[in-house]
């Protein structure tokens, strides 16, 4: 099955929201690089962070050569694996704009390992690549069900920052929409 080890533990890579929400038990989580990738406003969101009327913008990995993106990844025990595995396919697949995909990454104090990762379909209509004036735009108008698109990205370079994986991409971002909003910087 998709993730897992030879013990039945299923790996998450965590680039987004799984960071400060993933929403499944997990028995470890350690710091991670996933090489040929990078995170990206680049989908939009039509459930959580915005509305098919008014859509959101949230992250996905991206494949783009020379790229890496920082994260976390969680070790699932074997024995919730299978519930965590089908409540990621319920929350990341509602929409399949994702690939579902296994991904190698460097662990941070241990060997690498194979885990679950969702990657965009940039093939899917919700896959936009908007500058990051266009990405600031529309953070900062779009709520959803889940919340404002501002505090899924304030949340995000928050705890990619409070993790030491800080990302200048984001954290520019973060501060163009603060901008925008005329909110105070973090």
């Amino acid at each position: 099955m998709l993730g897992r080890d030879e013990s039945g533990a299923l790996w998450v890579f965590g680039y987004g929201s799984l960071i400060w929400n993933p929403g499944f038990p997990w028995a470890e989580r350690r710091a991670a690089r996933l090489s040929g990738f990078r995170r990206a406003f680049c989908l939009r969101s039509i459930r959580y962070r915005g509305t098919p009327e008014a859509p959101g913008l949230v992250l996905a990995l991206a494949a783009r050569q020379g790229a890496e993106c920082r994260g976390l990844v969680y070790r699932v025990a074997p024995d919730h694996a299978d519930d965590a595995h089908a409540y990621l396919r319920e929350r990341e697949m509602v929409t399949d704009a994702y690939h579902e995909t296994v991904q190698e990454l460097e662990v941070e104090g241990r060997a690498p390992v194979r885990a679950l990762a969702y990657v965009i379909d940039e093939g899917h209509p919700q896959y936009t690549d908007l500058s990051p004036a266009g990405q600031a735009e529309v953070i900062l108008r779009a709520r959803g069900p889940a919340g404002s698109n501002r505090d899924y990205l304030h949340n995000t370079v928050a705890h990619l920052r409070d993790l030491g994986l800080p990302d200048p991409e984001l954290e520019a971002l973060d501060l163009r929409v603060r901008a925008l909003a005329g909110e105070a910087q973090a």
